[in-house]
């Protein structure tokens, strides 16, 4: 009696039409019964077409203008043109005095910027090609291609530093399972994974043959390089956001868009086409007689080849005779008189747009939404916006890239950090404060604790965002040190740079500089006021 169901109309089981949610059920009208899903893990919906996903994804940001700026907006709003540093070391857990973190933290920062930012050397590249902010704008753009960052520290002598701590920039693209085995519980999309699911090791396939430009550029040899050495310096970065447990690679950006990325320029150039066919004649004549009527007039019906041109030609110069003699005109426009059974048409482009603009809008509109990007700056179209509606849509971005900055960026960025300054603290480079009673390995998230300043935010109206971050200020709500991060800059930099042009302005003779006297250098206007 237990395996008694009650079956509805559609012959399936009652129970499960029987739903208070109706996104569970069958739907209005039944349209949800065919629509049944498998619930799988993201493992299992994403790796088995993960690089063919990917493919996608690079191909429509090299041949899709709009795509490649989408890639281009996530890397100029969250790194910018410098990612700096801002070392805080977590002072009170280390057994020093905030001066003591503040003096340590100057010193750590000069470092880092004469190191890693170094741009002849480029000593923190393994190849040597960049800088530590061209590394991280890398790193996002492959991470909004790709869906993850991928790096490996290695250990090179090199002329030239003291330095031995390198990283090479590794493809997402590079790692997968040796020899192209299957999927299985402790290797997964080329992650070997320990009993608690924590990643151990990565392989990563070596470069090849490039065939010419026929080949993918890999060979067929793979690389074990594990996650981190025995005593924790990590060994291969691996950054990604996680949505659900257990999950091995990260998602591109670019999966809930590719189809509608990938026929936008075919759409553009179908249209383009069209405008031109309809540009390339301005008139048409069009005569009622058919194929065979017209050659047997013209005596080309059962001549040979060279006879039929000849007698086309000969009939072609008798029309151009006639018109050319019935050359007829009113009010100085020539009026033809054409061949009998003849008619005129004039082309004319018609509704050149026919809708397509609304179209393109609607559909760059759904790849801003996929990729997370305001759509004014995304489609490069600021018609419709208008101050407010402008600055919500970028506020509403700047909060994506900031959280984005914070989980990808940064923690990217503090990777680099932690491997460079472990040796500078072995080669004296740095000096922990004599105070400190632990030391790097007994606290290294303590020492090692950062924030990192990108690019700052787009103002809209300069004039009012300054006021009112001059307000936040005065009424204690924010601090400097928040409103030029917000800039892009950092207010210690900022604060000595005025401290020296005071200094240079009262040696030159000139008066000193006006702080904070925005309502006096630019007054609120009544329409503001109101």
């Amino acid at each position: 009696m237990t395996d008694i169901q009650i079956l509805g109309a559609n012959g399936r089981p009652m129970r499960e039409q029987a739903s208070t949610w109706q996104g569970a059920g069958s739907g209005f009208g039944g349209q949800l019964e065919q629509w049944a899903p498998q619930l799988k893990s993201l493992d299992a919906a994403l790796l088995p077409n993960l690089n063919l996903g990917n493919a996608r994804a690079e191909d429509v940001t090299r041949n899709n203008a709009f795509a490649a700026n989408g890639v281009q907006l996530h890397i100029d709003n969250i790194v910018g043109h410098l990612f700096r540093l801002s070392h805080k070391p977590r002072w009170r857990r280390l057994g020093i005095s905030d001066e003591d973190a503040r003096a340590f933290a100057d010193d750590v920062e000069a470092w880092w910027m004469e190191y890693a930012e170094d741009p002849i050397g480029c000593w923190l590249d393994a190849e040597r090609k960049r800088t530590a902010t061209m590394m991280i704008r890398e790193a996002i753009g492959t991470h909004t291609r790709l869906g993850e960052i991928a790096a490996a520290a290695e250990w090179i002598e090199r002329p030239g530093t003291r330095m031995r701590t390198a990283v090479r920039m590794v493809s997402p693209k590079r790692i997968g399972n040796p020899d192209n085995k299957r999927d299985s519980g402790r290797l997964r999309a080329g992650v070997e994974f320990d009993q608690h699911g924590a990643a151990r090791a990565y392989w990563v396939r070596q470069f090849g043959s490039s065939g010419l430009g026929l080949g993918t550029g890999y060979g067929n040899e793979w690389k074990r390089v594990e996650r981190e050495a025995a005593n924790g310096r990590l060994k291969f970065i691996h950054v990604f956001e996680p949505t659900e447990d257990g999950q091995a690679r990260g998602a591109n950006q670019f999966l809930t868009v590719l189809e509608q990325s990938h026929m936008l320029p075919k759409l553009q150039h179908t249209k383009l086409q069209n405008a031109i066919v309809n540009a390339m004649y301005a008139a048409t004549i069009e005569s009622e007689m058919g194929t065979d009527a017209a050659m047997e007039i013209i005596g080309a019906g059962e001549v040979d080849g060279a006879q039929a041109a000849n007698n086309l030609a000969h009939y072609l110069l008798t029309i151009n005779s006639y018109r050319g003699a019935n050359a007829l005109k009113m009010n100085g426009v020539r009026v033809p008189h054409l061949w009998p059974g003849e008619k005129l048409h004039l082309q004319t482009s018609g509704n050149v747009d026919n809708g397509f603009t609304d179209l393109e809008s609607s559909i760059l509109r759904w790849m801003a939404a996929g990729l997370n990007v305001p759509y004014e700056p995304f489609a490069r179209d600021y018609r419709q916006s208008t101050y407010s509606s402008a600055r919500a849509s970028m506020m509403e971005g700047w909060r994506y890239y900031m959280g984005r900055r914070k989980v990808i960026a940064s923690r990217f960025a503090t990777h680099l950090f932690v491997l460079a300054f472990e040796e500078a603290l072995q080669r004296r480079e740095l000096t922990l404060p004599r105070r400190a009673t632990r030391g790097f390995y007994e606290a290294r998230a303590a020492w090692c604790n950062c924030e990192w300043i990108g690019a700052g935010r787009l103002a809209i109206d300069g004039l009012k965002e300054v006021k009112e971050a001059v307000l936040r200020i005065e009424s204690g709500l924010s601090t400097y040190e928040k409103e030029m991060a917000l800039m892009g800059e950092d207010y210690q930099e900022t604060f000595a740079q005025q401290v020296r042009e005071m200094a240079e302005r009262k040696a030159a003779g000139l008066p000193p500089p006006s702080w904070l006297n925005t309502q006096q250098l630019a007054p609120d206007s009544e329409q503001e006021a109101a």
